[in-house]
């Protein structure tokens, strides 16, 4: 178990950063419930909302000053994006932006640093896709047959990867693939290499994106390579060592997407008091009956609880000590929490939760991936009873 001295990590309460969620609530303000319902109809990319978030460096939160972004911690980051959340947008059409740029300020060149994070610190370029998912291997990231081949000074990529959002709305992605076949790395997580693909000279040139038709607006797409030719200057990190690249910077992504929960069961939850306060059944507020009143009131306590945990994980995280217990135990209780909350709040509002004008049943579904990505909550339980409580592991 982790039985380090924290003592010293402060961890804020209330409403930190004020400034920065003001801000936020003003861009929200000007992108309504009748904007993304349009959006969602459509299955389009919020382009005009990505743009405001981007043109008043928000997306650039993290990206240290000396590249053109505002340097802040991981706590204000996940903030904004609660925010967004909270008041009724939808802050992953953009939110990749925040963490695959990690894997390149944390393991790139200093070459490929320089050249890329000023761009998309200021909007100029989107870093929005990440491509790790495979239709055969899942969650099992070290079985993924996505291969490229050194040829003189490029690779060349075959295969295909799935679930992959935004691709067709980003300049840039991450792509992993093996570099060496699993049967010849000496272990399993060897083997595996990071590449930036740019997608403006990709497509039509070894590179197919196909729109794939789901459930919720992430803009989810299906990559196809057939001698993909990138650039080797492109390969971030050493050949081989990609895995770990990845791998660090899981702890952020679950810890940012953690918050966007928190925002989502703030809203179901206000959405859900104001209509039980205003809906009158029986000569009554459905508010004043205990089986509408105390689910809501169940949501509100199991929100703060979990927002506690987000808060604690970003504190650690910023104090730069081991978070992966808190990271993922915030993940968890988070995504729960905003998914009861929707529950509740669908509940409250009966057939009228099911009118897409009421914008409930749009974030009903939206609020439902965030417990199978970007980690499922059995792979969580999973870390938990081996790395947490010592205990055999189960998969």
């Amino acid at each position: 178990m982790n039985t380090m001295n924290q003592t010293t990590v402060q961890v804020p309460l209330g409403e930190d950063y004020p400034e920065i969620r003001e801000g936020v609530r003003r861009i929200c303000a000007d992108f309504p419930n009748t904007y993304w319902r349009e959006i969602d109809r459509a299955e389009a990319y919020p382009t005009e909302f990505v743009r405001a978030m981007s043109e008043s460096g928000y997306l650039a939160a993290l990206i240290p000053e000396e590249y053109g972004g505002a340097g802040l911690p991981l706590r204000a980051a996940g903030v904004i994006l609660q925010e967004c959340h909270a008041h009724g947008c939808y802050a992953a059409a953009a939110h990749a932006q925040m963490y695959t740029m990690g894997t390149l300020l944390r393991h790139g060149s200093e070459e490929q640093k320089r050249k890329y994070l000023p761009k998309i610190a200021s909007g100029e370029l989107r870093l929005q896709a990440f491509g790790v998912t495979e239709p055969t291997t899942g969650t099992d990231t070290t079985k993924l047959k996505t291969r490229a081949v050194r040829d003189g000074d490029h690779y060349v990529v075959h295969g295909q990867k799935v679930f992959i959002s935004r691709a067709l709305h980003s300049d840039l992605m991450l792509l992993l693939c093996r570099t060496t076949p699993v049967d010849q790395a000496q272990k399993k997580t060897d083997g595996l290499s990071v590449l930036l693909v740019d997608l403006r000279e990709a497509v039509g040139n070894g590179l197919e994106i196909r729109k794939l038709d789901v459930m919720i607006n992430h803009n989810t797409t299906e990559l196809f390579f057939d001698g993909l030719r990138v650039p080797a200057e492109n390969l971030i990190g050493q050949e081989g060592k990609g895995f770990r690249c990845i791998l660090d910077g899981m702890n952020a992504e679950r810890i940012l997407v953690s918050h966007e929960s928190i925002g989502d069961a703030q809203w179901f939850i206000r959405t859900a008091s104001r209509y039980a306060c205003d809906r009158i059944v029986f000569d009554r507020p459905i508010g004043q009956n205990q089986g509408i009143q105390f689910p809501i009131a169940r949501a509100y306590a199991e929100m703060q609880a979990a927002d506690m945990m987000v808060r604690k994980a970003a504190a650690l995280f910023d104090a730069g000590q081991p978070c992966g217990e808190e990271a993922n135990i915030a993940k968890l209780l988070s995504s729960e929490a905003a998914w009861n909350a929707a529950e509740a709040c669908m509940q409250t509002h009966g057939g009228f939760g099911y009118a897409r004008e009421y914008d409930v049943e749009r974030r009903w579904r939206e609020a439902r991936v965030q417990r199978t990505a970007p980690i499922s909550t059995n792979l969580i339980l999973a870390y938990i009873g081996e790395h947490v409580l010592g205990m055999p592991r189960s998969y």
